[in-house]
């Protein structure tokens, strides 16, 4: 199993990347989410000059936001920058759409765009919104077509399962692990949550920032994907419930979304506050560190062959070594 990092895109992600490399991670990929941070492109532009060997990749790009050229485009230019180590993933949106009112895109759209994006860095002429295009870079400005780039798709149910194993190269998960991810040679899962130290306790202040923003996808997921009742069976639902209906209908994406896999926002501690805490185990991969690694081996169990972390909190480093000192353990037994 690969163990790979991940992180809300940043100012700060291509230092984090740095030091992910250093401690010994394979791969890092970094969120489309512009309502929320810089572009995925320049960060992962600037995250290959200060590497030599970590794979890179944005995790998961939103077909929405870019044009299918802008993404061949970017594509080409990180792999040239770093040849060899760059992936990409292709996902529906929830954040990177959700968070601005939006619904996901649908599976139709992501099979045409994935196979207009793929055939302009093959060198193709393709089709896209009516017109025929192919990259026109002369050298010097792209590496020369085709550029060869794995592709992952963040599916979790059947069209999305049919359109990976077509057009794609893996798959793409979080929040579920899908009974087909066992059919896959590549499936990376991306994952939250802290390394607990013996007889730590999760109401504090350390796991509360730890972990929290992994554990607070439960609630953003269930009002996304269940609403408001859905939420409300959580623990600390209610309290998380009464903050986002103070926002008016058409600006409640935004309370739901603020602070999104970085920081509690006001939603989220009160259903901390609340009780929500006990949710940790259950919504993360949290744990002390052979709690960690069993939750891990089980993940391995289920298809995952790469699991991708994505530290929170003030202390990148304490994070990042925590979680890989117990994922190593792992691929050692």
């Amino acid at each position: 199993m690969e163990v790979s990092c991940a992180f809300p895109t940043s100012l700060s992600s291509p230092d984090d990347i740095a030091l992910a490399e250093t401690l010994g991670y394979d791969r890092a990929w970094v969120y489309d989410t512009p309502q929320q941070s810089p572009d995925v492109w320049m960060t992962l532009a600037l995250a290959a000059e200060r590497t030599d060997r970590i794979g890179l990749g944005p995790g998961v790009l939103v077909p929405s936001l870019r044009h299918p050229m802008v993404n061949a485009a970017g594509t080409a230019t990180l792999a040239a920058l770093a040849p060899g180590r760059v992936a990409v993933s292709f996902g529906t949106g929830f954040t990177g759409r959700r968070a601005m009112g939006y619904r996901a895109i649908t599976w139709r759209f992501m099979e045409d765009y994935i196979r207009a994006y793929r055939g302009l860095l093959r060198g193709e002429v393709v089709e896209w919104e009516g017109a025929r295009m192919r990259m026109l870079h002369p050298d010097g400005h792209s590496p020369a077509r085709p550029v060869e780039v794995p592709v992952l798709v963040g599916a979790l149910g059947p069209k999305g399962d049919a359109v990976a194993r077509e057009l794609g190269d893996g798959l793409y998960a979080t929040l579920q692990t899908p009974a087909f991810m066992t059919e896959y040679s590549w499936a990376a899962y991306l994952l939250w949550g802290t390394v607990l130290d013996e007889g730590e306790a999760v109401d504090t202040e350390r796991v509360r920032a730890a972990g929290g923003p992994g554990w607070a996808l439960a609630y953003h997921g269930g009002y996304e994907f269940g609403g408001p009742e859905a939420v409300r069976s959580l623990p600390g639902g209610d309290a998380w419930m009464d903050v986002v209906e103070r926002a008016s209908d058409d600006e409640r994406h935004l309370a739901v979304h603020a602070g999104h896999c970085v920081e509690l926002n006001d939603a989220d501690r009160a259903a901390w506050d609340a009780g929500g805490h006990v949710l940790l185990d259950d919504a993360t991969i949290s744990g002390t560190r052979d709690e960690v690694r069993r939750k891990i081996d089980d993940l391995a169990g289920r298809g995952v062959t790469e699991i991708v972390y994505q530290p929170c909190g003030p202390d990148t480093r304490r994070e990042l070594e925590r979680f890989l000192d117990a994922a190593r353990s792992v691929a050692a037994v």
